[in-house]
């Protein structure tokens, strides 16, 4: 191994050392968020309360990430243990949840169904094959996200030369504000719409020193993405990690936009290196974007 390639592995190490984050929210900086609204009002506003409260156990399982009892499961989201536990073996027969000593986690059928909805959006599928023979992004963590209200719901992830913990992974949400992939989409919707959507100071959260806080600074920085034509996220989700991302456009005037991005170590980023990466991707979503793009 030569020197320079011990300097890099050093500067890897030490990065990732001091740096390392859960894919999961920080806690945010600034003041603390106000607590989440019991769950009981929520559900019996439903037409189908059962339903709602069955959709609400599966939410519980999936943000919280490991088994979780029936008593735990019933004190979070304020029912009662007897309708908590109905709930949860009725999904159980159905493959949504699966239980292990006792406790209930998410089941294999959570994951066809993830799958087939993916299904639906070919672009995902062509996203993978253009990542795989493109020349600069396959050496780096991609990804493909849509908005979903005030956050970014990650479709798809290709890892590329080394995978990159310190990011979202298929299924994430995280804070559009904070995130390349998110900002380049809030940049399609007008001043209106992003002043409503973020009204609440705690759809704005810092993750970082760098993030966006304020309703002012999101607008500049929005403004930004538009002159540019593509977003950057600089240590926002994580002090380590750089990103840029770029819109794919609907294919067709009912289609719907998604986002196209990159990140990687910050320490490792290189101004060649970042815009022969932003170069490619806009070459990656011309394919994309394109309706008579086709595969085998």
């Amino acid at each position: 191994m030569t020197s320079t390639e011990r300097h890099a592995d050093a500067v890897d190490a030490a990065a990732l050392e001091a740096d390392l984050r859960p894919i999961h929210p920080p806690e945010p900086l600034g003041p603390e968020p106000r607590d989440e609204a019991p769950a009981r009002p929520e559900v019996t506003k439903s037409p189908s309360p059962a339903v709602a409260r069955a959709a609400a156990v599966l939410d519980l399982l999936a943000a919280e990430g490991h088994p979780m009892s029936t008593t735990e499961i019933a004190r979070q989201l304020g029912l009662a243990k007897s309708s908590t536990l109905n709930i949860c073996v009725t999904l159980e027969q159905a493959g949504l949840l699966s239980r292990r000593d006792g406790d209930f986690s998410l089941g294999r059928k959570t994951v066809e169904l993830g799958a087939a909805y993916l299904r639906g959006f070919d672009i995902v599928r062509e996203f993978y094959r253009e990542c795989s023979s493109s020349r600069y992004v396959r050496n780096e963590l991609a990804q493909i996200a849509m908005l979903d209200g005030d956050m970014a719901l990650y479709l798809a992830r290709h890892e590329g030369r080394a995978p990159l913990r310190l990011s979202a992974t298929i299924g994430d949400r995280f804070p559009a504000s904070i995130t390349a992939v998110g900002c380049v989409l809030l940049a399609e919707l007008s001043e209106e719409v992003i002043r409503d959507r973020f009204r609440e100071p705690e759809s704005l959260p810092r993750w970082t020193d760098h993030s966006v806080g304020t309703l002012p600074e999101l607008l500049e920085k929005l403004e930004a993405v538009r002159e540019r034509g593509y977003a950057i996220d600089d240590r926002e989700t994580n002090p380590s990690v750089y990103g840029v991302a770029v819109l794919i456009p609907p294919r067709t005037s009912s289609g719907r936009a998604f986002a196209l991005g990159t990140s990687f170590l910050k320490a490792q980023m290189t101004p060649a290196s970042r815009d022969g990466v932003i170069e490619e991707l806009f070459h990656i979503r011309d394919n994309l974007a394109n309706p008579m793009y086709l595969t085998d």
